[in-house]
């Protein structure tokens, strides 16, 4: 004789257990100097930078053939944003354009 039979779960049952296991959405953040996605309050894993600052020296860990190739990618990177990373130059405002908003 063999051992009880166990009872037979619902539909509804079977899926209120199961609507723990659909996959969540990833929110990803934008990295402030090179612009790829990361987590949320994560170092970015591409240039070492976390809120502005350098945390990692990424390059430091790269061999010379690779980081030439990284240097171009930042400098291309910057070029397209419009950052010419010193300080911009300052331009003399006429009425015109202060009176501009």
């Amino acid at each position: 004789m063999g051992g009880v039979q166990t009872q037979r779960h619902t539909k509804g049952k079977r899926n209120r257990r199961r609507s723990h296991l659909a996959l969540k959405k990833i929110f990803l953040a934008v990295c402030g100097k090179c612009d790829r996605d990361v987590l949320p309050h994560h170092i970015c894993a591409y240039c070492g930078y976390y809120n502005g600052r350098e945390i990692i020296d990424v390059l430091a860990k790269l061999d010379k053939k690779d980081k030439k190739k990284r240097l171009k990618e930042e400098a291309a990177a910057q070029a397209a944003r419009g950052d010419h990373g010193g300080g911009e130059k300052m331009t003399e405002l006429n009425p015109k354009e202060l009176s501009k908003k």
